[in-house]
């Protein structure tokens, strides 16, 4: 008479936990990290370790692009700048991060 009260799921014995399911929950979790690593922290610290050592290795007469796509050839190197001719009579000072690539020499002229 009170059956849709009280439904009559609840009136069930709960069953027994299984045993062991801990582990392989713990199991999955080191996995998931194992692949995360290597998947997606290993090679974005490559690509800064390659970034940095290449602003290290900028010198004076270096031709590069920006972020912006701005393409110029570094006139002079300061702690975290750089001041590049873009033109005649152009020069534009970058923060040294903004710095995407080396060129290879007479790229700009090619151009």
């Amino acid at each position: 008479m009170l059956d849709f009260i009280i439904p009559a799921a609840n009136a069930q014995a709960a069953a027994a936990p299984q045993q062991g399911g801990e582990l392989i929950q713990i199991g999955m979790i080191v996995v998931l990290f194992v692949v995360f690593y290597f998947l997606i922290i290993r090679p974005q610290r490559k690509r800064q370790k390659d970034q940095v050592s290449m602003l290290d290795a900028l010198t004076v007469g270096d031709e590069v692009s920006t972020n912006a796509g701005i393409l110029g050839k570094v006139r002079k190197i300061e702690d975290s700048y750089v001041v590049l001719k873009v033109a005649d009579n152009v020069e534009l000072k970058f923060q040294k991060a903004a710095i995407l690539a080396v060129l290879p020499k007479g790229t700009i002229k090619s151009i």
